[in-house]
């Protein structure tokens, strides 16, 4: 496998708290031997467990990177045993903009795994994380939010294959995150996610999903933040840190059928929430046309019975835009 050209100017291997960047490099015309910054810290203290921690995947999602960025000025190596690797803005670009893709290949990291080191600045991203980062870590934490167009209950999120080991480890780590919903995506693998990338170093990804609306809400900072040193704890890589309880999680499953979509450009109205209990069939909003005032608005239903954990907070619609998305209890 071809090497990564991209470059840490920290050493990964050395002792103590380090902050550094790693370099890939960009020739365009304002810089034309320049390099873009992915903001990377270190903290190490002698052996045990390498723990890679990513935000700021889609760089308009907020709660992680604030959460990750604490984490980094917070703890010292003297609180470590092993090392935690810390990428704040692991998509640079997209983070550096407020952006959930790219500005400069419109590139989506979340399904640029296992990306390619001579393709485009974030396919680069991608393998240098698996390859270089990934292969050295033992687990892995994706932190996500709903960004600018989704509006999430706090939730961490896990794709697995019920009966595995491995998902039995997830939901383990999923009651210790203390997150009120632990949400099981099913049906998602083979579409160049980080757990995709995980799977393939054989370690294991947790993720979460914290409000949106592309705003910082800082009690899914906190939650998002406490949750990580749970696991931390546990893993015994954070010493001498003493969690309190995590709340009671409510363990859900999201399939193909909880997603609900715009059939129609227009303006929608929901008739649903977050936390909602819904039933197949029930009307999930109307979606009207005041381009053509004398129109009637068009029903949307919900396709399954859920809970509302996910909606849209932006009415203007696109045909094909996601609504609402639901999760099943069980």
């Amino acid at each position: 496998m071809q090497k990564s050209k991209v470059s840490l100017d920290i050493d990964l291997k050395k002792d103590g708290k380090q902050f550094g960047f790693a370099r890939l490099p960009h020739s365009v015309h304002r810089s034309a031997n320049g390099w873009i910054p992915i903001p990377v810290v270190s903290i190490r203290n002698g052996p045990g467990k390498t723990m890679l921690l990513m935000a700021g995947v889609h760089g308009d999602e907020y709660e992680g990177q604030i959460a990750l960025s604490n984490l980094a000025r917070q703890l010292t190596a003297d609180d470590i045993e092993g090392q935690l690797i810390i990428l704040p803005m692991a998509n640079y670009p997209a983070a550096k903009a407020g952006n959930r893709v790219s500005p400069i290949d419109n590139g989506n990291l979340a399904r640029s795994f296992p990306g390619d080191p001579l393709g485009s600045v974030t396919q680069v991203i991608a393998h240098f994380i698996e390859t270089e980062l990934m292969s050295q870590a033992d687990l892995v934490f994706d932190l996500h939010s709903g960004g600018s167009s989704l509006n999430y209950l706090p939730s961490t999120t896990a794709l697995s294959v019920p009966g595995t080991e491995s998902h039995a480890r997830l939901q383990a780590y999923m009651e210790t995150f203390g997150a009120p919903y632990a949400l099981n995506f099913y049906g998602m693998a083979g579409i160049g996610t980080s757990s995709d990338a995980a799977a393939r170093n054989n370690i294991l990804r947790i993720g979460c999903e914290m409000g949106g609306r592309g705003w910082l809400s800082q009690e899914f900072r906190e939650t998002c933040e406490t949750g990580v040193k749970r696991i931390l704890a546990q893993e015994g890589v954070l010493k001498g840190w003493r969690p309190t309880p995590p709340q009671a999680t409510q363990f859900l499953t999201v399939t193909k059928d909880c997603y609900v979509y715009a059939a129609s450009d227009g303006i929608f109205e929901a008739n649903a929430t977050l936390g909602d209990v819904v039933s197949a069939g029930s009307l999930a909003g109307l979606m009207h046309f005041p381009s053509r005032p004398l129109l009637e608005p068009e029903p949307v239903r919900f396709r399954t019975d859920g809970i509302v954990v996910c909606e849209r907070p932006l009415s203007h619609c696109e045909t094909g835009d996601c609504l609402f998305h639901l999760a099943i209890p069980g």
